[in-house]
């Protein structure tokens, strides 16, 4: 697969695409909701396709490898990752494109053995809350030592804006929204605030994380 022809390698372009945005829809399955956003589903789609073309250029070529190294070793990524299971899902997009380009069985193979992961560990989770069990914590930062609420709506909501849990609000134009984050070291007291708020039909979002 190091060297395919044209239409080869454009199937094996969708095909790792479509790998990464099955392993976006699988996390999306499991509720980890720090991988929905826009900006994540793009990454997922356009990494495996971007390391699969780099390592396709480098390939059998010592000079080139070594000009690609250098070049690719200016590059700067400022944006922290949420939780080390982000770092690791990264860390496969990118092992899934190098297969792409040697050996796409393998990346196949990863892909669905990550995914098939997520949604047996999703599954048994749901199975142990049943029985009144938690198999697993609610999504938190590690190291984090408050409880953060973040929310996004339609419209303006007064009782987050005077809320003197609010850490920082923003708003975007296109499309409209107003996003809240509210820390708070109590957590009765921020699952309090979260009943109280679930129930305006403006809301579109919520996300809880809690301190471990």
């Amino acid at each position: 697969m190091l060297h395919p022809n044209s239409i080869e390698f454009f199937l094996l372009i969708i095909a790792a695409m479509f790998c990464g945005l099955a392993i976006r829809f699988a996390l999306s399955y499991a509720k980890q909701t720090w991988a929905m956003t826009y900006h994540h589903t793009m990454s997922y789609a356009l990494l495996p396709v971007v390391t699969m073309i780099v390592t396709v250029l480098i390939t059998g070529n010592i000079a080139l490898s070594l000009g690609m190294i250098g070049a690719l070793s200016i590059v700067r990524f400022r944006n922290p990752v949420k939780n080390p299971f982000e770092l690791v899902i990264f860390f496969a997009l990118i092992t899934i494109g190098i297969a792409f380009a040697t050996n796409f069985i393998l990346g196949l193979t990863l892909t669905v053995v990550i995914i098939l992961l997520i949604v047996i560990a999703k599954m048994y989770e749901d199975i142990s809350k049943k029985k009144g069990k938690n198999l697993f914590s609610l999504s938190f930062e590690e190291g984090s030592t408050i409880n953060v609420m973040e929310i996004k709506s339609s419209l303006p909501i007064q009782l987050l804006d005077e809320s003197k849990h609010l850490s920082q609000s923003f708003s975007t134009k296109n499309p409209i929204s107003f996003n809240y984050r509210l820390i708070c070291s109590d957590k009765d007291e921020i699952n309090n605030l979260k009943k109280s708020i679930e129930q305006i039909k403006d809301i579109e979002s919520i996300e809880l994380r809690y301190a471990p």
